[in-house]
């Protein structure tokens, strides 16, 4: 399995996902304390592997960019201001 997410939205997910399991579980209850728990483990489980399945149907590439050097190039100068 490839990664598909980004360092950055990785450590969110993670974040996110903690913070969403401690809500759901801990501190709401009812349906919706279970929803937004699953919610969180699922934003764990994705920032903890590095891995979205919704990514791959999507077609995203959500993964680091190229890094691309950059190369000086020589200053143009008008003829006017000669």
């Amino acid at each position: 399995m490839a990664q598909n997410i980004s360092s950055f939205e990785r450590v969110l997910r993670v974040i996110l996902g903690i913070y969403a399991m401690l809500l759901g579980f801990l501190f709401s209850s009812g349906v919706v304390g279970t929803i937004v728990g699953i919610l969180g483990i699922i934003s764990f489980l994705t920032g903890a592997t590095g891995f979205c399945g919704l990514y791959t149907l999507l077609g995203k590439e959500g993964s680091e960019p190229e890094e691309t050097t950059l190369v000086p190039t020589e200053p143009t100068v008008d003829e006017e201001e000669i």
